[in-house]
């Protein structure tokens, strides 16, 4: 099996992702049963070392990146799982600091194809793309023993009753902010959805919770703990944060807590991603806490090295094009702020394109107003909405808005219309920001 063989295989499964099932998180495509019984066939890869497990409606990639480089700065051996990829399946499984090779990943599908399908003939029912790609992570992660001592693994969805929340054991558990999302799935407000999430809270972990808006989420996250015994860590009760300089390419940070006052660097821009560096460096005080020995000098360097692409991302100057996979309204929110606060340019065009689940409304009420116009954009996958059923949802809010029938297409307005001292946002879905990438810097995008 080589690569290209792998991915049709994966596809040949149900997958979410494209948009061909759409049910309640306790009715999932493949249950926890499954996955559970699928990892039993590969002699339970998932166990065996330390874990911090990731769920949040938004900040996921950006903190576990940040928590798996300081780790690594720490001589500590790392493996994350992430979801979704820009252009390839092999980005959702990162041995070290960069993802495995199209052969390795190839060849691991190749080793547990026998347990994927008699997994798929089982009595527990259908099997995942999703959860094929878990397994295969696992699976992974082991050959590499003794080289891997920490898994970083971001939830797919919710949290409960994803395909990840197989750990009894998990050392620390993070969750990022919570706000609305899928919530035909998850639940109709914050306070419910934090209800799905916080499900990967287990009996003597750590929780990490991060800052969130809504009192809700704090109050149901905080319950959970209580009723599993674990010990529960909200963010900005233990942290303060302050961005003390900011430019293109970066911004220099100060997290206080109990250990003093930390000045931090990372490349990566946004309020929100400070924020995230707050949370990274909350986990690392708890990992800390719990024995882990992670030298001080590791968490400036590991906030200093962590990277992650379609989140403000410079794409391109002269005009100045921003990549950001902003997918609801908050989000959305702090991407406005973040363009304003971060950049200098005259006149904004928005590229926007987004899967039919996403609010599009509420993200065009926080970009609006900076906007000259809006493009709205389909891009190739199956749960694309309509442009012209976005206008409907933003065509009213002031901006000239239009259709393109592609993420090119509307780039290519966009650049028609803006001058050198212009910005030209790319937003609304990392489905988005992955083929604005491919046309503006050629990375490939994996069509499956």
């Amino acid at each position: 099996m080589d690569y290209t063989e792998a991915v049709e295989y994966l596809m040949s499964f149900t997958d979410m992702e494209r948009g061909y099932m759409a049910q309640a998180s306790s009715n999932p495509t493949m249950s926890l049963a499954s996955m559970r019984s699928l990892l039993s066939r590969l002699n339970d890869p998932h166990l065996g070392r330390g874990t911090v497990h990731v769920t949040g409606s938004k900040g996921k990639g950006s903190t576990s990146a940040m928590v798996a480089s300081i780790l690594r700065e720490a001589g500590l051996s790392t493996a994350t799982y992430s979801s979704p990829h820009l252009h390839s399946f092999t980005e959702r499984i990162a041995i070290g600091d960069g993802p495995v090779t199209p052969e390795e990943f190839a060849a691991g599908l190749e080793a547990i194809r026998d347990a994927v399908e008699a997994e798929q003939a089982s009595v527990h029912g259908n099997v995942s793309t999703f959860g094929v790609i878990t397994a295969l992570f696992f699976w992974l992660v082991r050959v590499q023993i003794p080289r891997v001592r920490w898994q970083v693994v971001e939830v797919g969805l919710g949290g409960t009753f994803d395909a990840t929340n197989v750990f009894e054991l998990p050392d620390v558990v993070v969750i990022t902010p919570v706000s609305l999302e899928h919530t035909a799935i998850l639940g109709k407000t914050p306070g419910e959805i934090a209800r799905d999430k916080s499900g990967i809270v287990k009996h003597n972990s750590t929780c990490v919770l991060a800052a969130q808006t809504d009192p809700e989420v704090i109050e149901v996250v905080q319950a959970r703990c209580r009723n599993v015994d674990a010990e529960f860590i909200y963010v900005p009760g233990n942290y303060t944060v302050e961005v003390t300089e900011k430019h293109v390419f970066g911004q220099r940070i100060e997290v206080t807590g109990a250990a003093g006052t930390r000045t931090l660097r990372t490349p990566m821009l946004g309020r929100h991603q400070a924020e995230n560096a707050a949370t990274a460096v909350a986990v690392v005080d708890a990992l800390r806490a719990r024995g882990t020995n992670i030298p001080e000098a590791a968490i400036s360097e590991g906030i200093a090295r962590a990277r992650l692409h379609g989140r403000l991302e410079v794409l391109g100057q002269r005009p100045l094009i921003v990549a950001d996979g902003a997918i609801n309204g908050e989000s959305a929110a702090a991407l406005a702020l973040a363009l304003k606060d971060y950049f200098q340019w005259k006149r904004c065009f928005l590229v926007m394109g987004a899967t039919r689940d996403k609010d599009v409304r509420a993200m065009g009420f926080n970009l609006a107003a900076m906007a000259e116009m809006i493009i709205c954009c389909r891009f190739g996958n199956a749960r694309a909405m309509d442009p012209f059923a976005m206008l409907q949802e933003v065509g009213f809010l002031g901006p000239m808005a239009v259709a393109e029938e592609s993420v090119s297409a509307g780039i290519e307005t966009a650049l028609s219309h803006a001058r050198d001292d212009d910005l030209i946002c790319v937003t609304g879905s990392l489905y988005v920001v992955a083929e604005a990438r491919e046309k503006l810097l050629g990375e490939s995008v994996q069509k499956p």
